[in-house]
């Protein structure tokens, strides 16, 4: 094995971190974005609406332009208006886990709010009744309902989202997409290197999919196939 090849593996490393970081905003904004969408009040409601509306509605590789370049464009003009010289520059990796993060908050968002309406209100009700409050209805009651009805929409969120992963490639950060084209350019044979960057994300979403199945599996003891 050669040293591009050796390069990409320790890229695929940095992919990995990139999509489980993204992964981890996305699931507190999309819980966050539920919250507000489900929360009866005109102004949350409004808020998580416009989220998901728009950043559904744009393409993944313009919010990542906009973040990087405009974000450092409008830091840099802000330290400018402040009185300072210094220049601003966003860090590829924290650009590209932010920018995935929100874009998939959104998807992750409806996934939620699809799954917890699934769930019937009278159960809800019951457990007040009983007397719990809503923080322990949530986690008792809510959450681990929601995590059965969520699973399928969640699995294809992530398994997208790995994918995307390959945009970090054009603000510079050298993760495996990014490696496989320095190397494909450098020797002139780009299907072999890049062949082998689609092997390692198929690896990667195949071994995601056998997981979330099993998770999936978990969750479903008890229930009728008819039901998920």
């Amino acid at each position: 094995m050669n040293a591009y090849y050796i390069s990409i593996l320790q890229g695929s490393l940095l992919t990995v971190a990139v999509s489980l970081c993204s992964l981890v905003v996305a699931v507190v904004l999309g819980l966050l974005g539920a919250g507000a969408r489900l929360s009866g009040r005109p102004v949350p409601m409004a808020i998580g609406a416009a989220y998901t509306t728009v950043i559904r509605g744009i393409p993944d590789l313009v919010v990542m332009l906009l973040v990087f370049y405009g974000g450092t464009m409008g830091l840099n003009h802000l330290m400018e208006a402040l009185g300072s010289k210094r220049s601003v520059d966003i860090n590829p990796f924290a650009a590209g886990v932010l920018t995935l993060g929100f874009i998939y908050g959104a998807y992750m968002t409806e996934t939620f709010r699809g799954a917890i309406l699934a769930i019937p209100k009278c159960q809800a009700e019951a457990a007040w009744a009983f007397g719990m409050g809503r923080t322990q209805t949530f986690l008792r009651i809510t959450l681990p309902q929601m995590v059965r009805y969520a699973l399928p929409g969640f699995t294809n969120n992530w398994l997208v989202l790995i994918k995307s992963t390959a945009l970090v490639s054009l603000i510079g950060l050298k993760e495996m997409t990014y490696i496989s084209k320095q190397a494909s350019a450098a020797t002139r044979s780009p299907f072999e290197y890049l062949l082998f960057s689609a092997g390692l994300f198929l690896i990667f979403t195949s071994v995601s999919l056998y997981v979330l199945r099993k998770v999936s599996a978990r969750y479903s003891l008890g229930t009728r196939r008819g039901q998920l």
